[in-house]
Parts: C-alpha cells; sequence; structure tokens
C-alpha cells in the first residue's frame, strides 16, 4: 500500500504577507505583520519582518497578498517559496 504524497508538509510553516519587492529575478521580499503587547505598557503593537521567498515563474508584484511556505536553503537568504497568489494589487 502506498503512502499519498501530501501538498503541505505538516511541519512546513506557512505564512501571509504582502510582497514589498520583485526587482530580484525569481525572488520576492515578502513583509509578515503580527501583533503584541508592548511589555511595559501593554498596548498591541504590530510588528513586522521580511522575508525573501523564491518565485519561479516570477508571477508576484509588489503590493501583492501571498501565501509562503517554508522551505529547504535556496541561497544565503532565501528559505522560503511562493505557494499562490492570494489578491493582485490593482492599478
Amino acid at each position: 500500500m502506498q503512502k499519498s504524497k501530501k501538498q503541505n508538509p505538516p511541519h512546513r510553516k506557512l505564512m501571509t504577507g504582502k510582497v514589498v519587492s520583485d526587482k530580484m529575478n525569481k525572488t520576492i521580499v515578502v513583509r509578515v505583520g503580527r501583533t503584541t503587547l508592548h511589555p511595559v505598557f501593554g498596548k498591541t503593537v504590530r510588528r513586522f519582518n521580511k522575508f525573501k521567498a523564491h518565485d519561479a515563474k516570477n508571477a508576484a508584484k509588489t503590493g501583492d497578498t501571498v501565501k509562503i511556505m517554508e522551505t529547504r536553503p535556496l541561497s544565503k537568504d532565501k528559505r522560503w517559496r511562493l505557494v499562490e497568489i492570494l489578491k493582485k494589487q490593482t492599478a
């Protein structure tokens, strides 16, 4: 009996963010936001991280909302790949 291959293995992280740069070939920079509480004042604060992701078809453009998945290291900084474009930026 063969095991079925899963599209998204459970140990891989998925994140949703906005493309802030598509100037590199087959690479996009995705800005992912999260909310945390300020340690002293207790106010909700937005924090951001930027991740470089592999975009094999150069499909994503600046302003698009995308889903990225953790993958093996592809270069010095690239450890993510584009899964799908959730929302296209309107002109």
